[in-house]
């Protein structure tokens, strides 16, 4: 399953950005974040800036436009609970590896909203250890 939007504080839909991907195979719901410039998969205690719109079966050419979404603090997501998830609301939690989902370690840019045994709901920002995102 990949991470997908809940509902916006304000109703509002998220525009589409195009932005210049790097070797990647992205899915729709996959966090992204920037490197060098180009979009790469956002995991683990990394805090996305972008959400891919774009579902490819092979990688992309590096430099090639994709549909995004920007993250925004008034967007709550959707994503599958893990197994062994013992997070709370309040809690922040880690991206999975290939970025489409939620990790069951503590300690990253996900704050949990709401949970239960199938989905969990959350807001993505700043990680208190990184502080590095100015959106």
């Amino acid at each position: 399953m990949a991470i997908l939007i809940h509902q916006t504080d304000s109703g509002r839909v998220p525009g589409l950005e195009y932005l210049p991907s790097g070797a990647i195979t992205p899915k729709a719901g996959m966090a992204l974040k920037l490197t060098s410039g180009k979009l790469a998969v956002a995991s683990g205690a990394d805090t996305p800036l972008y959400l891919s719109m774009a579902e490819r079966s092979e990688a992309c050419t590096a430099g090639e436009l994709i549909p995004v979404i920007r993250v925004a603090e008034d967007i709550v997501f959707e994503a599958e609970t893990p197994i062994s998830f013992t997070a709370a609301v309040g809690d922040k939690v880690q991206l999975k590896s290939d970025g489409c989902g939620l990790s069951a370690t503590t300690g990253g840019p996900a704050e949990i909203v709401y949970t239960d045994s199938e989905i969990t709901r959350f807001r993505l920002g700043k990680t208190e250890a990184a502080g590095t995102n100015t959106q």
